[in-house]
Order: C-alpha cells, then structure tokens, then sequence
C-alpha cells in the first residue's frame, strides 16, 4: 500500500504520463426505468486491475457515503452494503429524467503532506425526461459528466464536461482507459470541455484529476497540498 500512495504522490504532483491511480469507480446502468430498482456497485482499484479487497483499501475510504440526486436536484443518501472487494446499493427512481450518483471521500491519513480526495460519479437517464441533465448536479468539488441526451459510438468524437468547485475547469488532465487496455490523456479547454474518439464499443473509464497547493490541518496534521481525483464509467455502442 506505501508504494500505491506513493505512486499516486508522483501521479499527482509531476503530471506523470499516465496519470491513472486508484480510484473509487461506480458502476450501474447508465439507463434505468421509473418505478424499477436500480443495482449499483462501488469498486476501488486502477483502471486494468482487479478491485483491491475491502481490507486493502487506502486508509479510511472504505466509510465513504453515495449519494444520489434527482432531477428535481433532491440529494438523498443511499445506504451501502460491504462485500469482499466491493461495495453495492440500489435505489428506484419514482419520475423520468436524469439521476446523479455521486460519492467525495478525503482519506483520513497524509500521504506525506498531501491530502488524497476521491470522487466518483455515475449518471443514469430514467425515461426520455432530460430534466436534471447537468454537469453541476453531481455538487464534488472535481467531476467529470457527459450529456446524458448523446449516445455514443465507436469512432465518433465523445466530449464530456469537466468542474472544479463549481466552474468550469481549464487545462485540467482526463485519463482515458478503453476496455481493450488502450489509454490516453486529454486537457480540457477553458470552456471545461475535452474530447476523444473511442475506437472500441464497451466500457470506457474516465479519471480527472488536479492538485492544489493550500496549507492547513487535517485531523490534526499540517498539509501543504491537496490532490483530487473523479472519475466516470461511460458506455459506448458499435
């Protein structure tokens, strides 16, 4: 785990190629249907690699909370039940439109002077309503969203929507797996919007991630840095 945290360390700071690190990942169906459970499943591993056991999880992000919000921007918080390597849930939506899972753990413990803050979000279109269709739904401090009226498609061009406490972020680095193992990074402009062409159909992982340097105390320990990560699961058709 000391190597993990400090690769996520070199990650964070030097800008490193591949700027993937462990991350907690939502998983559910990107459409569901009113009055219908929807599962839902809470993983912390790297992009390519097999979820690390709940046991092995970076100091206390294992206690993270989901939370969900609605199209009428109502945020509930959606219990959890711990299995061996993951998390899972379900809740039903009542009325179409655009739903928000979202999840903002800073771990208890430094790495070195550093505060590791995870996000993830999940975003399910319920019924044709696009009510609730925006980016600002998820409220993280870091997050990635695309538009839940698109379809996607191999090699056509996918852009998604990147925020950072609140606006949109410029320059700030995307990470891309594809489901075959093909990775890449994309910036976002000054609107907050990156772009790339998926070349396969399945699932594709999206992990954005900035540091700010800021000073202060955390649990009764002084940080000089605070590393963000958020990441999104997007599906994409033939």
């Amino acid at each position: 785990m000391l190597k993990k945290l400090i690769l996520i360390g070199l990650f964070a700071i030097c800008g490193a190629a591949n700027a993937f690190a462990h991350a907690l990942w939502i998983e559910t169906s990107t459409t569901g249907k009113a009055g219908q459970k929807q599962s839902v499943k809470i993983i912390y591993s790297e992009p390519d690699d097999k979820p690390e056991k709940l046991a092995d999880w970076y100091s206390d992000v294992k206690e993270f909370e989901l939370w969900l919000t609605g199209p009428d921007k109502q945020k509930v918080k959606i219990p959890v039940t711990a299995g061996e390597d993951h998390f899972t849930a379900e809740f039903t939506p009542q009325k179409d439109g655009v739903y928000s899972l979202s999840i903002s753990k800073s771990a208890k413990d430094l790495g070195g002077s550093t505060i590791y803050q995870f996000n993830a979000g999940a975003i399910v279109k319920v019924g044709n309503s696009l009510t609730g269709n925006d980016a600002a739904h998820n409220g993280n401090e870091i997050s990635v969203f695309t538009d839940a009226a698109k379809d996607f498609k191999a090699n056509k061009p996918l852009q998604m929507t990147t925020l950072l406490k609140g606006k949109p972020a410029d320059k700030l680095q995307v990470s891309i797996a594809s489901p075959t193992g093909w990775n890449r990074n994309v910036s976002s402009n000054a609107s907050g919007v990156a772009e790339f062409t998926p070349i396969w159909a399945g699932t594709y992982k999206l992990e954005a991630s900035a540091t700010e340097k800021t000073e202060g105390d955390h649990f009764g320990k002084p940080y000089k840095s605070i590393w963000r990560c958020a990441t999104l699961l997007v599906s994409v058709a033939e």
